[in-house]
């Protein structure tokens, strides 16, 4: 297994390195993790995302499973990363955390099978798909309650050679377990979640796509401190503040 990180550099750049133990290798270099900032693992031109896909999360919301996954978009601009804050936006009174298995896309991905997905993904991270979940229910379409910026945390890293339905899912609000579940409850796997996808539009290098969340979420506010934690891969914590 690999671990790919991204950083910002002394310019302030972003660069890519691979994570080994407590250190950062990158062109040769050999720097010491808690030395440098790290950044969301990859810039994605688009974030897919999958609702419902666990059915005792699609139960704590009050419907059922849908017949096919359920796909919605976050925009670029929501991606932060690791350590960054989680704006806590003026319009909405309800603000849920959702911790998520994320599939990153390695390779131009159009129309493949089940079967070819594998060849497309560089590998997985951990994901919390912020949602403002009074503005789901009141809105006629989730793009305001999903989009806010820094409603997409990615990280901290990207793991290959994992198998994602033999994951463990951890979400921590203020350090006490609210989310534990193993990706096996999936009900779409990834590799048919990508070949869904794919069949419909194009997935570039560095997208994501988000597998769905687990039972538990719920609310946070201003001062809470959430982790994303999954095994094999790591701890995305993030902070929450007013705005």
């Amino acid at each position: 297994m690999t671990a790919y990180v991204r950083y910002a550099g002394p310019d302030g750049a972003p660069h890519d390195g691979i994570l080994e133990g407590t250190d950062v290798v990158s062109g040769g270099s050999r720097i010491a993790l808690g030395s440098v900032k790290l950044l969301a693992p990859c810039a994605p031109t688009k974030i897919v995302c999958v609702g419902r896909n666990y059915a005792d999360h699609a139960k704590e919301l009050g419907s059922t499973p849908p017949a096919e996954p359920l796909l919605f978009f976050k925009p670029p601009s929501a991606v932060i990363g690791p350590g960054d804050d989680i704006v806590y936006p003026r319009q909405s009174k309800r603000v849920d955390y959702e911790g998520e298995l994320a599939a990153v896309i390695g390779r131009r991905c159009r129309d493949v099978s089940p079967e070819q997905a594998h060849e497309f993904v560089r590998g997985f991270t951990a994901f919390n798909d912020v949602t403002a979940r009074d503005l789901q229910r009141t809105d006629d379409q989730w793009a305001r309650a999903k989009g806010f910026d820094t409603f997409a945390s990615i990280g901290p890293c990207i793991v290959d050679g994992v198998d994602p339905s033999k994951l463990r899912i951890r979400t921590m609000l203020n350090g006490e377990v609210k989310q534990d579940a193993p990706t096996a409850l999936m009900l779409v796997d990834v590799w048919s979640l990508v070949a869904y996808a794919s069949a419909a539009f194009t997935l570039e290098p560095g997208d994501v796509l988000a597998t769905g969340t687990p039972s538990g979420v719920g609310p946070m506010q201003p001062g809470d401190v959430v982790s994303v934690e999954i095994d094999g891969i790591g701890k995305l914590t993030n902070r929450v503040v007013g705005r």
